[in-house]
């Protein structure tokens, strides 16, 4: 099985580092890593300086990324090169030596055609000092509001709103039925939810992977992402378009708390003047 990961990047320009030498660590190598840099000249250099062979696809980017269309060129590339199975993973994400494994041998069994295919991820605590991915073994403790199965043992999910992009695979024919991600979307939130709620309406399952454990390396956040508010709110009101129900519940309730928007739920959002 040919594997080719797919990350999409601006800035985090060491989190890409201890990415790609965690992909050098993996049991299992993948054939192709396709990076796509969103409007960030300097990631080709970085790759050269660091001797990896990484493909990188550059495309133009302004203050709001476009995530959506940076992963589906770079699944476009991964898919022309001949992979047969796509991981995506964060720029912030360090996989684990066997989550590509993991992804590939659950992709072989038939249960899981025409799936998602969703593994466990831990939040690294602020000062980690990240190596390869062997040191993170014992820092392993998965996120708490996903499922984290046993190693090795493979889950159905059935609710598609648990779905993150930080680390996930599909096979390309799954791929083409979704249609990727929707590039109505531009910045931050949203295009995830809405790829598995496309996922869900076609019939694509969703299965949770044990074992194939990815590490998010810490970086400030705020909570509710204010930063992010004027693209939340722009992405909220496409999904709700789209879907009739709002996404990101939690984080448009918080901006409503500290009086940053007024919302009505039954269609209108807006910033607070």
């Amino acid at each position: 099985m040919r594997i080719a990961v797919v990350t999409v990047v601006a800035g985090r320009h060491e989190h890409l580092t201890a990415q790609i030498r965690g992909l050098t660590a993996s049991t299992v190598a993948p054939c192709e890593h396709v990076i796509v840099a969103m409007g960030d000249d300097r990631i080709a250099p970085l790759l050269a300086e660091i001797g990896s062979t990484a493909t990188c696809i550059d495309i133009p980017a302004d203050s709001r990324l476009p995530l959506a269309q940076a992963r589906n060129l770079g699944a476009r590339r991964a898919i022309e090169g001949g992979a047969d199975l796509l991981v995506f993973l964060d720029v912030d994400c360090i996989p684990g030596r066997n989550l590509i494994a993991r992804y590939a041998a659950a992709a072989w069994e038939s249960d899981n055609r025409d799936c998602l295919l969703c593994g466990p991820v831990t939040y690294l605590p602020e000062h980690t000092r990240v190596g390869d991915s062997r040191s993170l073994d014992d820092l392993t403790a998965p996120h708490p509001a996903r499922p984290d199965p046993p190693n090795g043992r493979v889950e159905t999910g059935e609710d598609f709103d648990l779905f993150w992009s930080l680390s996930f695979a599909v096979e390309p024919s799954t791929w083409s039925a979704i249609g990727g991600f929707c590039e109505d979307y531009h910045g931050y939130g949203g295009e995830d939810t809405d790829f598995a709620a496309t996922a869900e309406l076609r019939g694509v399952g969703l299965r949770w992977i044990g074992g194939a454990h990815a590490y998010h390396q810490h970086h400030p956040v705020s909570d509710p992402p204010v930063e992010h508010i004027d693209d939340i709110i722009d992405n909220a009101r496409v999904f709700f378009d789209r879907w009739g129900r709002w996404p990101m519940t939690g984080w448009l309730d918080g901006f409503e708390q500290q009086g940053l928007l007024r919302w009505d739920r039954a269609g209108t959002i807006a910033r607070s003047a």
